[in-house]
C-alpha cells in the first residue's frame, strides 16, 4: 500500500537559505515564500537564517560549508534566466550538480530551489504568481527531507 504523509512539521528543526543577488528582484520574492513557507510548518524565525551570495554559480560552495555548520537543511534559491550566450548552460548546470554534490557530500537535504527559465515572465510565474512560489516548494521539500534524515 503506498502512503502519503500530509502533515509536515518544522519545529525544532534549523534551516539555512542561501540564496543568489543575481536578479534580485525575482529571487527575493523566492525567499520571501520560502521563509514564509517554514513559519507556517513551525520553524522558529531565530531556526531560519540567510546567507546571500553574488550568484547561482556560487551558490553550492556557501551550501556546502552551511550544511556543515550543524542546521538539518539548506535551501538555495536563486532564478537564471535563458541569455543570447551558452552561460546559462554552464551555470545551471554547475548550479545543479554542486547543490546536489553539497547534500551528497554532507548527508544533510541541500535543495535545488534555483529557477531555469527562458524569460523574466516565466521566472516571475514561479515566484509568486501564476505557478505559485517555488521558494515555498523549496521549503517543503527542505522539512520533508529533514525530516525522512531525522528517521533514519
Amino acid at each position: 500500500m503506498i502512503e502519503r504523509h500530509n502533515t509536515l512539521h518544522g519545529s525544532g528543526l534549523r534551516v539555512s537559505i542561501v540564496a543568489a543577488r543575481f536578479n534580485d528582484a525575482i529571487v527575493r520574492e523566492l525567499v520571501y515564500g520560502a521563509h514564509d513557507m517554514l513559519m507556517r510548518l513551525g520553524v522558529g524565525d531565530d531556526d531560519i537564517d540567510l546567507t546571500w551570495v553574488p550568484g547561482a554559480f556560487e551558490l553550492p560552495m556557501v551550501a556546502k560549508l552551511r550544511a556543515g555548520s550543524g542546521v538539518d537543511a539548506v535551501i538555495c534559491l536563486g532564478a537564471v534566466i535563458r541569455g543570447a550566450t551558452p552561460h546559462f548552460d554552464y551555470v545551471c548546470s554547475q548550479a545543479a550538480s554542486g547543490i546536489a554534490a553539497a547534500g551528497i557530500d554532507t548527508g544533510v537535504p541541500v535543495i535545488f530551489g534555483v529557477l531555469t527559465t527562458d524569460t523574466i515572465d516565466q521566472a516571475v510565474e514561479r515566484a509568486g504568481t501564476k505557478s505559485g512560489n517555488k521558494g515555498s516548494d523549496a521549503a517543503l521539500a527542505a522539512v520533508e527531507m529533514a525530516g525522512l534524515i531525522t528517521q533514519g
